[in-house]
């Protein structure tokens, strides 16, 4: 496995480099689509090819039959699609033209996709020339040769759509999740089976890197159910690209559709829900939804929609089910609107089984500190919630990002597993397991610095009356360099007549 992917390992950068000079004068969020719709029409194209040459060889004359893809999870591609007749019009002024109609076909013999593919590849601004290299580019890289390739290139989409999060900033919100925060929920959360759902999905993520642990855990993709949704339609085709390229197979309704107004599946009770919710967000239709069923803890406020999004996950929880989700630090201890008593209800409810404060710079989008929260209907330990503080954990890639590490996310996982196996001992500084008879005289604060404390330091061996002789007098010495400092200053002034 480590050979395989230390032999593609710069294929992403490439794919990433070689789209750039497409971009011209776009934005990154006009050229995004055309980027990952190139990617998604090779993938495709290639999958087809494969199962059709094995037809081929068959000699049944089977090789141009739809059902015999559809039935294996394969996408038809019809003769004008397929990337050999892309490829020979590459350089050609035509050569958008024919991408759109490429993606017209395939949408029209396979109704997963229909009015999902990008369809920009004509417009004037697109240069056709840099265009037509791309596509050589992608014509001299097979894309199909098994789960490795699908694990390739959709490695391949994802570090486009991290490279476009940061080219976006804050727009990014809207569609992507650093990886290492969707991991940890998923690693805690171990998502093996049941109905997996995430009300504002995003590219999908969430569902990706649930797909992985159980691959990473030898399990089946199939013995989970996906269900998701959102509002943005951009974002929502982006998401079903990425879910079609892992072969996740997932129900995120017939079309874009805002959570609160339009709930694409109302009677679903999941066994796992994770999601990043948009940060504190306002206007947000409270006032149409006064008396919703799902307000079960309290009516949110209308100027930040924190806990509307908490207390629609809740409603649509399995009798066992749990809740991995991101939210900003302010729902942990916030009084405003009514979200002190909204929280307090949740915790006296036995719901909250685990927040862990998040080190800073983690998203492209945004330096809002944020939290995990983990919320359980049936908690192994009742009437107990851990509180861990990461804050000080991961490593800086860039000046402004900072990552959690493999063993990052391992730590967080394995101390919330010895809590639920009631093996846990608290270190200070780190986590602590706390009653919720304790955080109600806490007022329901939730700020995990408030229960596991301050690391303890380290006795270095000095005594106490040594130790301040000697920083005494090290900090004298100091202040007698300052003033030689201050009157050689002074001195100097003067000298060219701005006496002090």
């Amino acid at each position: 496995m480590a050979e395989k992917n230390t032999a593609n390992i710069g294929f992403e950068k490439q794919i990433w480099e070689a789209a750039c000079v497409l971009r011209g004068n776009l934005d990154a969020s006009e050229y995004k689509s055309v980027v990952l719709g190139l990617i998604f029409l090779k993938y495709i194209s290639d999958c087809f090819e494969e199962k059709y040459q094995e037809l081929l060889a068959e000699g049944e004359g089977f090789e141009e039959d739809v059902d015999e893809y559809i039935s294996e999870g394969i996408f038809f591609v019809p003769e004008n699609a397929r990337w050999s007749a892309i490829a020979s019009k590459a350089h050609t002024a035509e050569i958008g033209t024919v991408i759109d109609e490429a993606m017209r076909a395939i949408e029209k013999e396979n109704k997963r996709l229909k009015d999902i593919l990008p369809k920009n590849f004509a417009r004037p601004e697109l240069d056709k020339r840099r265009l037509g290299e791309v596509v050589d580019l992608f014509t001299n890289i097979k894309m199909a040769d098994g789960d490795s390739s699908r694990d390739l290139l959709g490695r391949t989409y994802e570090y486009c759509l991290s490279k476009f999060a940061e080219q976006e900033g804050k727009l990014a919100g809207e569609f992507y999740t650093p990886a290492c925060v969707v991991r940890t929920l998923v690693e805690v959360l171990q998502p093996y089976n049941g109905r997996v759902y995430d009300p504002c999905c995003g590219s999908g993520g969430m569902f990706v890197q649930s797909a992985k642990f159980i691959e990473n855990h030898s399990g089946n993709i199939n013995d989970i159910s996906v269900y998701g949704q959102d509002s943005n339609p951009s974002t929502w085709k982006l998401a079903q690209m990425n879910l079609a390229i892992r072969g996740i197979d997932a129900d995120l309704g017939t079309y874009n559709a805002d959570t609160f107004f339009n709930d694409c599946h109302p009677t679903l009770r999941a066994d796992y829900i994770m999601a990043n919710p948009p940060f504190n967000l306002s206007n947000w239709g409270a006032d149409k939804l006064m008396d919703d069923v799902r307000w079960q803890y309290g009516m949110p406020p209308a100027g930040n929609a924190n806990f509307a999004w908490l207390q629609h996950m809740i409603h649509h929880l399995a009798p066992n089910g749990k809740i991995g989700m991101v939210l900003a630090n302010g729902s942990l201890s916030s009084q405003s609107g009514g979200e002190g008593e909204i929280r307090k209800n949740i915790v006296n409810a036995d719901l909250v089984e685990c927040i862990v404060a998040m080190p800073s710079q983690l998203f492209y989008t945004t330096g809002i500190p944020v939290s995990l929260w983990f919320l359980s209907k049936n908690k192994k330990q009742k009437g107990k919630t851990l509180f861990i503080d990461a804050r000080n954990m991961g490593t800086l890639v860039t000046r402004k990002l900072r990552e959690l590490t493999d063993e990052d996310i391992a730590k967080i996982a394995d101390t919330y597993n010895a809590y639920c196996d009631g093996t846990l001992e608290d270190e200070k500084g780190f986590c602590a397991v706390v009653t919720t008879e304790y955080i109600g005289k806490q007022d329901y604060f939730l700020t995990p610095g408030r229960y596991v404390g301050i690391p303890e330091q380290e006795d270095d061996g000095e005594p106490f009356d040594e130790k301040m002789t000697r920083l005494t007098g090290e900090l004298s010495e100091l202040f007698k360099k300052s003033h030689e400092l201050e009157t050689e200053i002074r001195q100097k002034l003067e000298a060219i007549g701005y006496g002090v």
